[in-house]
């Protein structure tokens, strides 16, 4: 594992935080392969049922590591298949993803927040796709992911002005789920998380694949989706498990299965 990513475990809960402090967690391939591998473990760890992605205080990532690619032709983003080849492992995940978010998350680092399913902020984030500062424009996902949980005005004004939006204006457009306080931002999102992993894996698959599936198809098509996943949902020992616990006034004993 890479010194820029650590992986850490809190009971059914997977951890991996970026570690380029000095760089305020600017993204680079070292950093985006890490995040990948370290996904890929925690994926095919059975004991783990929700992941958070954070940062430090200060920053969740500042943006791309742009040292590393200002230089960069068009072959050399073609031919390496810049962006597609190894940040788009978070989108692919499984299993639920919750970015902690301190401090900047601006350009990539807003973009891979928004690719995990949901953002709990502390009090001081920031998030912006400043891209257009630097002559270029938002290729991770900015142009797309923000119109649809902020609304097309509220996208055009943040990649058109290279503005930053606080937390509490991030939360009132849709984007932040939660706001803490900054100091509490990894208790709360981890407890959060532990919720999460203490229901049956199989349907927190389900429930993210179909919330997932209300952006890429109709209503129509989605609620169909839908209908056939709780369906099947009652192929699960977990659902007899759920529902007899129901009627027997006590906790379930979910087994992933």
């Amino acid at each position: 594992m890479s010194p820029s990513v650590i992986m850490e475990t809190h009971d059914k809960v997977g951890l991996i935080r970026i570690n380029r402090p000095e760089a305020f967690n600017a993204l680079n391939d070292e950093v985006m392969d890490g995040i990948g591998s370290a996904l890929a473990g925690f994926e095919a760890d059975e004991a783990i049922g929700c992941i958070v992605l954070t940062g430090n205080d200060k920053a969740f990532a500042a943006g791309a590591d742009i040292a590393a690619i200002k230089d960069f032709g068009y072959m050399d983003t073609y031919k390496a298949d810049f962006i597609t080849r190894n940040w788009e492992r978070i989108k692919t995940c499984r299993k639920p993803i919750i970015a902690a978010v301190a401090g900047y998350a601006l350009g990539g680092g807003c973009e891979i927040a928004m690719m995990c399913d949901m953002i709990f902020a502390a009090e001081n984030a920031k998030f912006g796709q400043p891209e257009i500062k630097l002559g270029t424009l938002p290729g991770a996902g900015g142009t797309q992911r923000l119109p649809r949980a902020i609304g097309k005005a509220k996208a055009m004004d943040l990649c058109l002005t290279g503005r930053m939006m606080d937390a509490v204006e991030a939360e009132r457009c849709g984007l932040v789920a939660r706001i803490f306080p900054t100091d509490r931002l990894i208790e709360e999102t981890l407890a959060a998380a532990q919720t999460i992993a203490s229901y049956s894996q199989p349907v927190v698959m389900m429930i993210k694949e179909a919330v997932n599936r209300a952006f890429e198809t109709s209503l129509t098509e989605g609620l169909l989706f839908e209908r056939r996943s709780f369906h099947a949902s009652f192929a699960l020992e977990d659902q007899k498990e759920g529902m007899t616990a129901f009627i027997e006034k006590r906790k379930p004993v979910f087994k992933n299965r």
